[in-house]
């Protein structure tokens, strides 16, 4: 019989332990210190990420997004305001599954296409649990589905913003402008925190260039949530600051004469109020609601205004560029007086034709088929009968060099520095423009059509209303400026530079010319003289829309519209003490003294009534 003993072996046994227990503390200490790093790195190193995730869980940090501020005119008339909506939002990390939610809610109401377009855009460039539109503007139908249905759709919400609205509609949609839905692009630019649950901008005018001072600043609230993402009460609140309010120099009296004044046809008118800058009047027509783009215009809808030979998107006043015609003849008249290229006394005949040494082919009077406008033919008859053979031989004399410097001088060939964006700066030419735009040297007949104020010429109807200001104003050099003052606090308009050089004589002579363009007996604006009890300075001219050959007679009845000749008037009011400049085109309305002269004095008039009456209210 063998014993136990026999098969124990104490010692190898105790070996085999060793080894194991030196294992297992091992196996256990290498857990402890991997359980113990990642319980540092959960308690310490992020814990903040994993208290501000649980607390997302029940505490929602909503945007409260600013009201814009409002836009009034001179009289404290709202142009611009904002009114209340209702949106469908959707916060995508409160909703199980955010395709079956979009199919359900596209089951309630209408949903289209260009929504969710235009929603899964915004959901790849917003921040974690942040509001994203889906739907806009929800009808009182609408949203009494949505809240009844409200139970089963954990992610959506209704939820209430202001919106941008225009009273006026299309009577200050150019210079006021108007807001629409951020873009891609714009997204891309802006300040994403400033923009908080703000889904709109500036586009264009005054909202875009005031764009900073209108957005306001974003707040914020903390919103207690249950567990279907639903708010239950308002935890903390930092409120949202509304963005200053505009108050313009624009009179929506004036504003409305002078759009109705067009009658349909395409055009623009600027008035200035002499003493300020001040822009009391700026329209271009036709015109269009920008009421439309505030939430979304429809692809029909943009298509009708893009398309439309009227081209009512194109603001006329400051982006159209015209030949100024014969409007710029009282400028380049006070040039050669001031530089005694002509005095008042030198007069010339004119036969209808002017020739220049060396050149077969003439230039012509529009009064060429009647010979001319005669013998004695002095710079004031030459501004109130618009006799263009004077100022033929006028430009030639004075040369382009001292006409375009002058005519800079008088806000012509550069952009005036008004508070828009995009205006344009039309052209002034001279030796050196013509050398870089088309690698040529100046010749003088390039001159003799300047001097018409036709050729390479161009100018806004802003500048032409800029240059009668500046010839109103004896040679002031004021800014154009729409914004008056900025939560009541008035802006102090950019200092008026060095006044324009010309002798007080000079001055007295052309407003008298100018004053005879409406009342003498032979003016080519005598039409509106009629019943006027102060006097109206003013010019007319006509520009070419297509060229004539020397030879031929205009003759608007073998043209279409759009080629007939574009009619032109710039004027000031009253002459004694003059308040208010214009300038104006009407498209192919051929003649200034009949087509754009009238609306002038309808302007005119109704300022003048408001002057009265404003006379009267304060005695």
């Amino acid at each position: 019989m063998m014993h136990d003993g026999a098969f124990s072996d104490p010692a190898r046994e105790r070996q085999l332990f060793a080894r194991r227990l030196f294992f297992g503390t091992l196996v256990t200490l290498l857990l402890s210190i991997v359980l113990s790093l990642r319980y540092f790195d959960l308690q310490i190193s992020r814990y903040e990420d994993f208290a501000t995730q649980s607390n997302n869980n029940r505490v929602l940090v909503r945007p409260l997004p600013p009201a814009r501020g409002l836009i009034y005119d001179r009289k404290g008339e709202l142009i611009a305001d904002n009114r209340p909506s209702y949106d469908l939002t959707i916060v995508p990390e409160r909703s199980d599954n955010i395709e079956q939610l979009l199919s359900e809610l596209g089951k309630l109401i209408t949903i289209s296409e260009r929504d969710l377009q235009r929603f899964r855009k915004q959901l790849s460039r917003r921040r974690p649990f942040e509001q994203t539109t889906l739907h806009i503007n929800l009808s009182e139908a609408e949203r009494a589905i949505l809240a009844v249905n409200g139970h089963r759709l954990g992610g959506a919400e209704t939820s209430a913003r202001l919106i941008r609205h225009y009273p006026h509609k299309d009577l200050f949609a150019h210079a006021v402008g108007y807001v629409g839905r951020i873009n891609e692009r714009e997204s891309q630019a802006i300040d994403g925190v400033k923009y908080s649950g703000t889904d709109s901008i500036g586009k264009i005018g005054l909202e875009k260039f005031y764009e900073t001072q209108l957005l306001g600043t974003v707040g914020s609230e903390q919103v207690e949530t249950n567990a279907r993402g639903r708010a239950m009460r308002i935890l903390e609140q930092t409120p949202a600051l509304p963005g200053d309010n505009l108050t313009l120099y624009l009179d929506s009296d004036l504003q409305r004469v002078a759009f109705e004044a067009f009658n349909g046809e395409r055009g623009a008118l600027v008035a200035i109020e002499i003493e300020t800058g001040g822009i009391l009047a700026m329209v271009s027509t036709p015109s269009y609601d920008p009421n439309l783009f505030v939430t979304g215009i429809s692809q029909k809808n943009y298509d009708g205004l893009l398309y439309s030979k009227d081209r009512p998107l194109f603001d006329r006043s400051i982006r159209g560029q015209y030949p100024p015609g014969s409007t710029i003849k009282p400028m380049f008249g006070l040039i050669a007086l001031q530089h005694n290229i002509v005095s008042p006394s030198y007069q010339i005949n004119d036969n209808g034709y002017f020739y220049f040494k060396g050149i077969e082919r003439p230039w012509r009077d529009h009064n060429f088929a009647r010979g001319g406008h005669g013998d004695g033919v002095d710079l004031s008859k030459a501004i109130i009968e618009s006799c263009n053979i004077y100022f033929y031989g006028l430009g030639v004399k004075t040369g382009i060099d001292l006409l375009s410097d002058y005519g800079s001088q008088f806000g012509l060939g550069a952009r005036t520095g008004i508070d828009m964006p995009g205006e344009r700066p039309g052209i002034m030419p001279n030796r050196a423009w013509k050398k870089g735009a088309h690698g040529q040297s100046w010749f003088n007949g390039d001159t003799i059509n300047t001097s018409i104020g036709q050729g390479f010429m161009l100018t806004t109807p802003l500048q032409l209303a800029v240059m009668s200001a500046r010839i109103a104003s004896r040679g002031d050099l004021r800014t154009p400026r729409l914004v008056k003052s900025i939560n009541g606090i008035e802006q102090a308009p950019p200092p008026p530079g060095t006044n324009i050089n010309i002798s007080d004589k000079h001055w007295d002579y052309m407003h008298k010319a100018m004053e005879d363009v409406v009342h003498s007996s032979r003016g080519t604006a005598r039409s509106i003289s009629q019943g006027l009890d102060y006097k109206i300075a003013g010019k007319t001219g006509t520009a070419q829309a297509i060229s004539i050959d020397a030879e031929e007679k205009y003759d608007s009845s073998k043209l279409e519209k759009n080629q007939w000749d574009h009619a032109l008037f710039v004027a000031f009011a009253p002459v004694a003490d003059p308040k208010i400049a214009i300038g104006l085109i009407v498209e192919n309305g051929e003649h200034g003294g009949s087509s754009a002269a009238p609306i002038a004095r309808a302007v005119f008039d109704a300022y003048m009534a408001s002057q009265e009456s404003a006379t009267l209210v304060n005695r």
